[in-house]
């Protein structure tokens, strides 16, 4: 919301607020009582407004009044910051009340389902499972499906990742990089399970020498955690210090990961 985003502004907002509506006589004290804040912070704020003749006063001291163009500011902000309560209100009125999943079977509305996730995507079926929900449509296999109700925890073991970092083009790049020992990785770890990450060119290039399909190439160290969060493996090809970056985002989700080297040795 754009209207309270400055610093002090919603203070502002609260001060007029409270000056429209109260007797001429409003002292700094009462303010400060009103809005929980110290009296030199009233102090500050209705100079400032004085400032930008939102109000008016004799050497900054009761009596207050508010000025046509303080009016017209206050009416502004509320109108906002109304229209931001009712989005906010919305939000919450339909927050996840209703959950999309992909139906593993075809379903029948009012039917109890369970969930499961599967390569990072939430699945719905008659299989019972420690998670539940109810079906609030009729839906297709292969289709969404809305679900309702929800309760128990979805079983969901968080995946790990395999970063190999790769020489810069300053160091050689793909001609410096061990591709047999990439591939036998890929080969090792490769299942349903797994995505391959690449950030920067040479990662590129090593994948498409070894013809290994990227998954990942758009913000890989957040969408690698994220992906990983959901129970996927990742093979991630990094170029020199972009690595560091993996790092910092898998520590942060406390998730684990082994780093190989990818160069090749003498």
């Amino acid at each position: 919301m754009k209207t309270f985003k400055k610093r002090g502004s919603l203070t502002h907002f609260q001060i007029l607020g409270e000056i429209a509506k109260q007797d001429p006589h409003l002292k700094q004290k009462d303010l400060a009582e009103s809005l929980d804040i110290t009296i030199q912070a009233v102090s500050e704020n209705i100079k400032t407004l004085i400032e930008e003749g939102y109000i008016t006063s004799k050497d900054g001291r009761s009596p207050y009044k508010i000025t046509q163009s303080g009016i017209d500011k206050v009416k502004k902000d509320a109108i906002s910051l109304r229209k931001y309560s009712d989005d906010v209100l919305e939000t919450m009125n339909n927050y996840k009340t209703v959950w999309p999943a992909i139906a593993s079977e075809d379903l029948k509305e009012n039917d109890e389902v369970g969930l499961y996730m599967s390569e990072g995507i939430l699945y719905a079926g008659y299989a019972n499972q420690s998670a539940k929900g109810i079906v609030l449509k009729d839906s297709k296999k292969g289709h969404d499906v809305p679900l309702g109700s929800l309760n128990g925890l979805i079983d969901l073991e968080i995946g790990e990742v395999t970063i190999i970092t790769l020489p810069t083009i300053k160091d050689g790049g793909s001609s410096a990089t061990d591709l047999k020992l990439i591939k036998k990785t890929y080969e090792r770890e490769k299942t349903e399970n797994l995505k391959v990450a690449a950030v920067g060119t040479i990662a590129h290039a090593v994948a498409n020498i070894l013809d290994i399909p990227i998954d990942i190439e758009y913000a890989p160290p957040h969408a690698t955690a994220n992906a990983a969060r959901k129970g996927l493996n990742i093979l991630a090809l990094s170029v020199g210090d972009m690595t560091k970056s993996f790092i910092r985002e898998l520590d942060e989700e406390k998730i684990k990961y082994n780093i190989i080297d990818g160069r090749k040795t003498i």
